[in-house]
């Protein structure tokens, strides 16, 4: 996982605490995938990023998961009545 791999980077370039990758796990998901930190937090107590960085690994490896990801975006797709680009002027 490549955002993953992005976080480890930037917590040993800028010796940035676990505890603060892990108090903005939230942000790193969209729409129901928001909750997911929550719940697991709920259920877990607090955790080091390791712990945390385990347990989104072992998600994005699940079959079910992926097949989710996967079918959005190749349903995902470009509305010009829904959807307004950017105007440059």
């Amino acid at each position: 996982m490549s955002f993953v791999k992005t976080i480890d980077m930037l917590q040993e370039d800028y010796t940035i605490p676990g505890e603060l990758v892990t108090a903005r796990l939230h942000s790193l998901f969209e729409k129901s995938e928001k909750r997911w930190p929550y719940g697991i937090r709920q259920t877990n107590g607090k955790n080091t990023w390791s712990w945390w960085k385990q347990e989104i690994i072992t998600k994005s490896s699940n079959d079910a998961w992926r097949y989710k990801i996967e079918s959005e975006f190749e349903n995902s797709f470009f509305d010009p009545d829904k959807d307004k680009p950017l105007t440059w002027s």
